[in-house]
């Protein structure tokens, strides 16, 4: 009798160490498809930048460097290697202000305002700007609940076993943090 209680508290245990092993891992794969969700807009944003600099080109050729500029932070962004996941977003967010900066243009040039591809594009791009946010937020949430699962008894225990590591949130620039001046 007491070796059949022994074999139950093993396949306790051992069922126990799975279902811990196997929430890290979920909790990990979650992480990776939440950046993979965030890589697949920034291409989708990369794929509709040529289209919106040969528009502006169009109306504002005097403004090439700040094309130019777009064009080679999409470029580098393209070069960014798979699994660096912040300089990916420090270039991304350098893209984000430079589309502002392509976008306040069109308040300098009413034809390019006018221009129904401009006015797509632009929607187009602000939809995926905030997809990326969206998207941003999911992958911390996310990081967040695989680093707990980490850190906390008894999945420490497992995950230290294993070498699970902890995964970095991604953070909002400092420049970005400031509060806007407003005055009237």
């Amino acid at each position: 009798m007491g070796w059949i209680i022994g074999i139950v508290v093993i396949v306790l245990l051992v069922l126990f160490y799975a279902s811990i092993y196997n929430g890290l891992v979920k909790a990990r794969v979650w992480v990776q498809e939440a950046w993979s969700q965030i890589d697949v807009q920034l291409k989708r944003r990369n794929d509709l930048i040529p289209n919106l600099v040969e528009t502006v080109k169009g109306y504002a050729a005097h403004e090439k460097d700040t094309l130019t500029k777009v064009v080679e932070m999409r470029n580098q962004l393209t070069q960014v290697p798979a699994g660096n996941h912040e300089e990916a977003m420090q270039v991304s967010n350098q893209i984000s202000d430079s589309l502002k900066t392509i976008f306040a243009l069109s308040e300098s040039y009413p034809d390019l305002k006018a221009n129904q591809n401009f006015q797509q594009l632009q929607e187009e791009l602000t939809a995926t700007e905030n997809k990326i946010a969206y998207s941003r937020q999911l992958y911390n949430s996310s990081v967040a609940t695989y680093n707990i699962k980490i850190q906390a008894f008894p999945s420490n225990i497992v995950a230290g076993i294993h070498k699970f590591t902890e995964e970095k949130m991604l953070e909002t620039p400092t420049e970005e943090k400031a509060v806007p001046k407003v005055s009237f």
